[in-house]
């Protein structure tokens, strides 16, 4: 006997809510309405959610049975406070959040009125196109709930075509810390690097880091820090010096970024920060990693004993 079908309801059509909207009404599901502030998201509601209406909050909740909250992690907990203050949340409702942040307390004003809560957490990052929908398939979903409604969770999960992982109301912050610094500095990272080519006159950058970085990639998810290549893990300081020198030059020459939001240094300073952290990685002999520890605090080197 398949599911009962819902009336889902999608509250924040950003990147994420817009496409799972879709996902579920794949499924089967009815999607009831969908609220969205920016001409961004009406225009995404329009592409991914066709013929969804655009309705306000309080209409929303009113007319459906599964509320998908989809909103920065900031704004939820004053939204889950403001839906439970309208009175309009029938007791059994389903509210599931899409923040990797939260766990369900956060909802717990809503619990109070009788409403099932859930948080699933797509391990993902999300374009807001069609596109993302085909990265769901066997995609890794955190999801907390009450003992009693995480098999609703779980079967939220499959059927878009996700893998749940139970993960304990406590551990969500250091998890969304992981996620958020494997991707999001990620693409700082290659970001950085194709800055630096272009400024050599390489016409596609992407193209040119392509090889390197999935390899690098897929060496780091089997293996590690063992993983680990280049001058700071063999010691090379010279090599290490000349490149914090290029990439001085570099962010000098590209006074607040291109966008003109950053800071001088900026790739230096990551520089720095992440060879650190590949030091700490490397088995080197004490008086290299010395000097090699000198020389990224830009300090004098210390002479060897």
């Amino acid at each position: 006997m398949s599911a009962p079908r819902l009336g889902i309801g999608v509250i924040g059509a950003g990147k994420v809510g817009a496409v799972l909207g879709a996902a579920l009404r794949a499924e089967g599901h009815a999607i009831t309405g969908a609220y969205a502030v920016s001409d961004v998201s009406r225009d995404r509601a329009r592409d991914l959610l066709p013929g969804v209406p655009l309705l306000d909050v309080p209409a929303i909740v009113e007319r459906s049975e599964m509320l998908l909250l989809a909103v920065p992690d900031d704004q939820l907990g004053r939204l889950a406070a403001g839906i439970a203050a309208t009175e309009l949340s029938p007791g059994g409702q389903l509210v599931v959040h899409t923040s990797g942040r939260y766990g369900v307390d956060v909802l717990t004003p809503l619990a109070e009125k009788g409403c099932a809560t859930l948080a699933i957490h797509p391990a993902m990052t999300f374009t807001g196109t069609r596109q993302d929908l085909g990265h769901l398939p066997g995609c890794p979903m955190a999801i907390t709930a009450s003992e009693t409604f995480l098999p609703v969770a779980a079967a939220l999960v499959v059927e878009i075509g996700g893998e749940s992982v139970v993960l304990p109301e406590g551990d969500r912050p250091l998890y969304h810390a992981a996620l958020a610094h494997a991707a999001n500095h990620l693409v700082v990272l290659v970001d950085q690097a194709r800055e630096a080519l272009r400024q050599l006159g390489i016409d596609d950058p992407g193209a040119y880091l392509r090889p390197l970085l999935e390899a690098a990639l897929e060496n780091s998810l089997q293996r590690g820090a063992r993983a680990l290549t280049g001058p700071v893990v063999r010691g090379d300081a010279g090599t290490v010096a000349a490149h914090l020198e290029e990439l001085a030059d570099l962010d000098s020459s590209i006074p607040g970024g291109a966008d003109g939001n950053r800071t001088e240094g900026d790739t230096a300073q990551t520089y720095r920060a992440l060879a650190r952290a590949a030091l700490a990685r490397a088995e080197l002999p004490e008086a290299t990693h010395r000097r090699m520890t000198d020389l990224l605090d830009d300090r004098t080197p210390t002479e060897d004993l």
